[in-house]
C-alpha cells in the first residue's frame, strides 16, 4: 500500500517559476551575490553620486561665496578710487587683489562698457552692451564664460559713487579649472571609496554565507549523503540558522516517519505471513480432523466386536495362558478404543452446547478424575484460585476434556524416573477483566523453545513410542480454539517446569452459543 507523501509537490506552474528564477545549476553563493550584493551595490552607487552631485555644489557655492568677498572687499576702494580719477590707487586696488590666490583677473568697466583697468592673464568676452546692462541694473551677478581659451567664474559688481550714481562696473573671475580638478578629486576619491566597500561587502556577505549557511548545509549534505549510502539510522544534527535547523529537523522527522511506516510494513507482513500459516496450519487440521474422523468411525464398530468378543471369552474357564493372552487383547483394544475416542474429539465439528458454570467446578471434576492416577505416580497434585471462583459460559464436556488433556500430560511429565525432588503440579483458574481463564503447571523438565512451534500439530508427541498418541493437545487446541479462546505454553516461574495457559472470553460470541 503506497503511504501519501509528507509534503505536498510543487505543481507544474510553481516549478516553472523556480526554475525561471534560480536556473538549474546557479549555487546559492551566486545567488546571494545576484540578489543581494548587486542591489546593494547599486543603491550604493547612487548614494555615492547623488553625496558627488551635492559636494560638487556645496564647492560651486563655496567658490562663488569666496569671489563675492573678494569683490566686498575690493569694490569700496575701486568707487573711491573712479570717484576721484586716480589711476593709480585704481591700480593698486587691482594688484592687491591677487593677494588672494582665488582671483584669477580682476576688471574695470566705466559706465559706458569700456575697459578702464585690468589685471590678468586674458580679458573675458563679454559684449559690451552686456557690460553696460550689468552697470546699470545694480545687482551682483555672477556667470561662467570664457577667458584665453579658458573656462573662467565672473562675478559682476557694480560701482556707484558717494551720491548713487553708476561709475562703472567690476568684474572678477576664477579659473573654472581648479573647480573641475577639486571635483575631479572628489569623485577620484568617492570611486576609491566605493570600490573598498563594494570589495568588503562581497567579502562580509561570502564569509557570512560560508559561516553561517555554507557550512550547515555542507553538513546537511554529508548527512543526506550518509543516509543515501544505507546508514538508515542517521539523523541529521540541526545546527546553523533557525531555518536550517528547521530543514534539518523536517528531514529528521521525514526519516523517522519513513522508518516508522517501514517498521509497520515489516510488522503487517510477518502478521500477514503468520496469518497465512495459520490459515494453513487450521486446513491441514481440518483436512486431518476429516480423515481422522472418518478413519475413528470405520474402526470403532470392529473394535467394539473384538472388545466384546475377548470379553465373553474371558469369562470362561480356560488355562491360564489362554486367559492372559485374552487380558492382552482386551488392554490392547482399549487403548485403540481411546485412540478412536481422541480421533473422534479431533475431528468433531460439531455445535457446542453452552451453559454457564463455575470454574472452580470444572477443575474440581478433573482432578477428582485425575487423583487417583496422581497418587499412583506419586506426584502432589494443587488447586489454587480465588473463591468464590468467576462463572463462564463454555461447553463443559469439551472443556473438562481440555483441561483432563492438560493436567493428564503434567502428572506424566512430573513424574519422571530420576527425579531430584518430588512431582508437583498445579491446576488452577484466574478472573481478569474481560477474560477469564486456566493454568496448569508443572516441574517436569519443560518444554524446548525449538518444540514449542509444533506441540499443536496432531500425532506430535515428545512421548516414548506407546506412550503417547500426540493428540491430546491438538484436541485442546481444537478446543480452546472453539471457545474463541486462547492457549499458550511457557515456563512456570515457581515450578521451572512446563506452563499451560487457557484464555477465554466471560461471554462467547452469540452466534456460537445454543
Amino acid at each position: 500500500m503506497p503511504f501519501p507523501p509528507l509534503y505536498p509537490s510543487p505543481s507544474p506552474k510553481q516549478t516553472t517559476m523556480t526554475q525561471t528564477i534560480f536556473p538549474r545549476g546557479i549555487s546559492l553563493r551566486l545567488t546571494l551575490a545576484l540578489f543581494l550584493f548587486a542591489p546593494l551595490l547599486l543603491l550604493l552607487t547612487l548614494v555615492t553620486w547623488y553625496s558627488l552631485q551635492g559636494v560638487s555644489q556645496r564647492v560651486e557655492q563655496q567658490m562663488q561665496k569666496d569671489i563675492e568677498l573678494i569683490a566686498r572687499a575690493v569694490s569700496g576702494p575701486l568707487e573711491h578710487a573712479l570717484e576721484r580719477d586716480r589711476q593709480g590707487s585704481l591700480n593698486r586696488t587691482l594688484a592687491s587683489a591677487f593677494r588672494f590666490s582665488e582671483v584669477y583677473g580682476v576688471y574695470v568697466y566705466d559706465r559706458e562698457g569700456r575697459l578702464v583697468a585690468a589685471s590678468g592673464p586674458a580679458e573675458p568676452e563679454v559684449q559690451r552692451r552686456e557690460l553696460v546692462e550689468l552697470a546699470a541694473e545694480g545687482d551682483r551677478q555672477g556667470d561662467y564664460g570664457e577667458a584665453g581659451g579658458k573656462q573662467v567664474y565672473s562675478y559682476f559688481v557694480p560701482l556707484s559713487d558717494s551720491v548713487g550714481r553708476t561709475l562703472g562696473l567690476l568684474q572678477l573671475t576664477r579659473d573654472g579649472s581648479q573647480f573641475r580638478d577639486d571635483i575631479r578629486k572628489v569623485r577620484r576619491q568617492a570611486l576609491i571609496l566605493l570600490a573598498l566597500l563594494s570589495g568588503t561587502l562581497l567579502a562580509v556577505v561570502l564569509y557570512a554565507h560560508h559561516r553561517i549557511i555554507g557550512s550547515s548545509l555542507g553538513k546537511l549534505v554529508q548527512s543526506m549523503a550518509r543516509i543515501s549510502g544505507g546508514e538508515h539510522q542517521h539523523r541529521v544534527v540541526p545546527r546553523g540558522p533557525s531555518e536550517i535547523r528547521q530543514l534539518a529537523e523536517g528531514m529528521n522527522a521525514m526519516l523517522d516517519s519513513i522508518a516508522e511506516h517501514e517498521k509497520n510494513l515489516a510488522r503487517q507482513r510477518e502478521e500477514k505471513h503468520q496469518l497465512e500459516n495459520r490459515l494453513r496450519q487450521a486446513e491441514k487440521m481440518a483436512a486431518i480432523g476429516g480423515l481422522a474422523a472418518g478413519v475413528a468411525h470405520e474402526l470403532g464398530t470392529p473394535l467394539s466386536l473384538v472388545a466384546g468378543k475377548a470379553q465373553r471369552l474371558l469369562r470362561r474357564e480356560q488355562d491360564p495362558e489362554n486367559a492372559a493372552a485374552f487380558k492382552e487383547i482386551r488392554e490392547a483394544v482399549d487403548r485403540m478404543s481411546h485412540i478412536v475416542q481422541q480421533l473422534l474429539d479431533f475431528g468433531r465439528n460439531n455445535q457446542l452446547h453452552y451453559r454457564e458454570i463455575d470454574a472452580a467446578r470444572a477443575v474440581d471434576e478433573v482432578v477428582a478424575q485425575l487423583a487417583g492416577k496422581a497418587a499412583a505416580l506419586g506426584v502432589e497434585l494443587e488447586v489454587t484460585g480465588n473463591r468464590p471462583a468467576p462463572r463462564l459460559k463454555v461447553d463443559p464436556v469439551r472443556l473438562e476434556q481440555a483441561l483432563h488433556n492438560l493436567l493428564d500430560n503434567a502428572l506424566q511429565a512430573a513424574s519422571g524416573d530420576n527425579r531430584p525432588q518430588p512431582g508437583r503440579v498445579r491446576l488452577g483458574w484466574f478472573d481478569e477483566r474481560h477474560q477469564v481463564g486456566f493454568t496448569v503447571e508443572d516441574n517436569g523438565p519443560g518444554i524446548s523453545p525449538e518444540l514449542k512451534d509444533r506441540l499443536f500439530e496432531p500425532f506430535f508427541t515428545t512421548k516414548e513410542v506407546g506412550k503417547g498418541t500426540g493428540l491430546g493437545l491438538a484436541v485442546t487446541h481444537s478446543v480452546v480454539s472453539d471457545h474463541q479462546g486462547r492457549l499458550e505454553v511457557g515456563t512456570s516461574r515457581e515450578f521451572g517446569g512446563a506452563l499451560f495457559v487457557i484464555t477465554l472470553p466471560h461471554q462467547p460470541p452469540e452466534n456460537n452459543q445454543s
